[in-house]
């Protein structure tokens, strides 16, 4: 075995590689371009177009493509190959400038929300340096791939790049406003960092020969509820399997040369589900990053005959699979906004920071929430596995403590403050995560940096890292508006007093006991937090007024591009719900009622037997009644399904509330049904395979 460090991001173009491949002003030129979040500088383009083909021909690529990053979902991209004609005829290998910052993708096929028409194919994709290109290997090639944004030819979103990039830089610049209203003349430049963890479920090849439901939907549609689940608790850090520690090693090999810092891997809660997580970086970068352990996590587990499942719940009755989206602001000297310090003015910093959170929650909380819809999702929150769909804020009892002495604080003096620092001083700095321990918030403070806990196992972080981007701009920037009014000779004293307001105003948001209780439910009602329920009430809260004013006022998506991002969403809602209604009934049709019948015929025919023997069996006659029954309420319930499938409910936000609600409560009925089916007709004849042999099959 090598050491990590000698393969370490080998199929990355790296700082490194470039340095060594470009000239010092061009290498500066590229790297300044990168950590300002400006365009490439169109002189030196063509150079590092050259560097970047001469190291991935040397690398054994034949081919590059822009990968971007479409409203539909996961990723795209189109092969090109370097050869081109030469001068002379000859065929040469070539990659132009042009070629590296821009490429013109058929646009006809991605979902625009309406902002464009589908005869209007044109679509551009434009290089993003601050993440770095890298090379995919096939067989017997390598392909450069170059991360890019992607855009109409008006100049309008179709990705979801773009938007994030764009609150990068408006979080970047309202930070840093901060910092020089504090007289912090360090800082210079402004980092937002993330670390995403990953769940996923494996299952065997051999499995998922008799569950096509998983094949077409990625979940199981029926399943009765086996014996042993993970109501022992034993999965969870329990020993890993040998062939999955296979598996899992191999993972960790493909993302370490892919520059991907995964940092620990362990059995989940759940049968058959694991999780990694990598160490934190730029959240461009870590969300770039996110979508490679996706594709590596299926990729490897297809070598190891065995599919990597990211279905948000795959199975009911046990723990569905998310992403926890460890989100971090600093600044170039190494601090981080979120930990606390010896140095007064770290800490004055820390706690403008953390009230810039609280308010931007109390604001766009329901946009946070949004974020995180979809129809895997809608499964998974609030289902005594993941947070509820209700946004709130646990900063732990010690920031709670500190938070509440300032609320409680008189007119400030130097002794007063000097107080707070201290306590903030004395945080606990022996465990980062020692405010982790309530797993039911779905935003925790956790000891240098906040979790948002809501995100699906399959989704793009980019949009939750989007939103929780935006609401920390709003925070600091209604921070430094608060400030300046106090016209205060002495910076902390005016901060002290805006952090006091802020304790105030956000109290409704903050929560630290048990978010899955009954009562907080009630409570949070009480408080006028929002609580969408589904993907639909959740995506409406995209279009208030204030949403939409602050997304266009910090120049992340205009009014005309958020509408089109929720059109887009609804449609991918509606198409997901269908396809999972109509495949059930296809499943109940070819597969549950042939079997059924013939459990049927099997009971029948023993009956007709002793019946000619003179003997009579109350069980039997029993066992038929319910079983054609059952036949009878699936064959209702499925005709119910299949003209609730026909129907046209005219628009798409209708639609998807229909889908939502009553298409649901259908495919629940009949489930329910179907999974008591499970147990009373013979393995012989169920043609599923059962959730006992897939939870358990490692």
């Amino acid at each position: 075995m090598k050491s990590i460090h000698n393969y370490y991001g080998e199929l990355v173009f790296t700082k490194k590689a470039m340095e060594h491949k470009l000239s010092k002003n061009v290498y500066a030129k590229l790297i300044a371009a990168v950590n300002s979040l400006e365009p490439l500088d169109q002189s030196i383009a063509g150079e590092v177009a050259h560097a970047m083909k001469e190291w991935a021909i040397e690398n054994g690529a034949t081919h590059f493509t822009h990968w971007f990053q479409p409203q539909r979902g996961g990723t795209a991209q189109k092969h090109d190959s370097f050869i081109t004609h030469g001068e002379n005829g000859e065929k040469i290998e070539r990659f132009s400038a042009e070629q590296l910052i821009q490429s013109e993708p058929d646009a006809s096929s991605f979902p625009s929300g309406g902002i464009r028409s589908t005869f209007e194919a044109r679509g551009y994709t434009a290089w993003d340096p601050t993440s770095p290109v890298f090379l995919i290997e096939a067989a017997k090639t390598k392909t450069l791939v170059i991360p890019s944004v992607f855009l109409s030819w008006t100049g309008e979103v179709l990705d979801l790049k773009t938007p994030l990039l764009r609150s990068i830089a408006v979080l970047k610049e309202k930070a840093i406003e901060v910092q020089k209203l504090l007289g912090n003349k360090n800082a210079k430049q402004i980092k937002i960092y993330a670390g995403i963890e990953q769940e996923y479920f494996l299952i065997s090849k051999e499995m998922l020969k008799n569950r096509p439901d998983i094949t077409v939907t990625g979940r199981t549609l029926f399943g009765n509820a086996p014996a042993k689940g993970q109501q022992l608790e034993d999965h969870y850090f329990g020993t890993i399997k040998r062939n999955i520690l296979d598996f899992m090693e191999e993972v960790d090999h493909e993302l370490y040369r892919n520059g991907i810092p995964v940092k620990t891997r362990h059995n989940e809660s759940a049968p058959n589900q694991f999780e990694l997580a990598p160490l934190h970086e730029e959240s461009n970068l870590a969300i770039d990053n996110n979508l490679i352990v996706m594709d590596v996590l299926r990729n490897v587990a297809d070598k190891h005959n065995m599919a990597a499942l990211l279905h948000e719940k795959p199975f009911a009755g046990v723990n569905g699979s998310g992403k926890h989206f460890n989100w971090s602001i600093g600044d170039n000297t190494g601090v981080n906004y979120f930990e606390p310090s010896k140095s007064p003015l770290k800490n004055i910093s820390f706690l403008l920071a953390v009230s810039a959170v609280l308010l931007g929650v109390k604001k766009f909380g329901g946009v946070l929430r949004a974020s995180a819809a979809d129809a895997g999702n809608d499964f998974r929150l609030g289902a005594d596995e993941a947070p509820p769909a209700i946004i709130s804020v646990y900063l732990g009892e010690f920031v709670s403590g500190i938070f509440d002495s300032i609320e409680k604080a008189g007119k400030f003096d130097e002794t007063k403050v000097n107080d707070i620092i201290l306590g903030v001083q004395s945080l606990p700095k022996i465990n980062k995560d020692y405010s982790d321990r309530n797993r039911t918030s779905p935003v925790a403070f956790t000891g240098n940096k906040f979790e948002f806990r809501m995100l699906g196992s399959s989704a793009n972080p980019a949009d939750a890292g989007t939103v929780l981007n935006l609401l920390a701009a709003y925070g600091f920037d209604e921070i430094i508006t608060r400030i300046n009014a106090k016209q205060s000779d002495d910076v902390k004293f005016a901060a002290l007093e805006v952090v006091k307001e802020i304790i105030k105003e956000t109290k409704e948001v903050r929560f630290e006991e048990n978010n899955y209780s009954k009562e907080w439910h009630k409570e949070a009602a009480k408080r006028g937090l929002p609580n969408a329920k589904n993907t639909p009430e959740a995506l409406e809260l995209f279009l208030k007024d204030d949403v939409i004013k602050a997304f266009e006022k910090y120049k992340i998506l205009s009014e005309r591009e958020l509408r089109s991002k929720v059109e887009i969403k609804l449609e991918n809602y509606v198409k997901v719900k269908a396809i999972e209604y109509k495949y059930a009934l296809k499943i109940i049709n070819t597969l549950i009622l042939p079997a059924m019948l013939k459990q049927i015929n099997e009971v029948a025919a023993t009956l007709n037997n002793l019946g000619k023997l003179d003997v009579a069996s109350k069980s039997l006659n029993g066992d038929l009644k319910i079983l054609t029954g059952l036949y009878d309420g699936i064959k209702d319930i499925s005709a119910k399904l299949a003209k609730f499938v026909s129907e046209d409910f005219g628009e798409i936000s209708v639609t998807a509330k229909k889908y939502a609600v009553e298409g649901a409560n259908l495919l629940s009925e009949l489930r329910s049904k179907v999974d008591i089916a499970e147990d009373l007709v013979a393995d012989e004849y169920w043609p599923l395979t059962s959730y006992q042999k897939l939870l358990n099959d490692f």
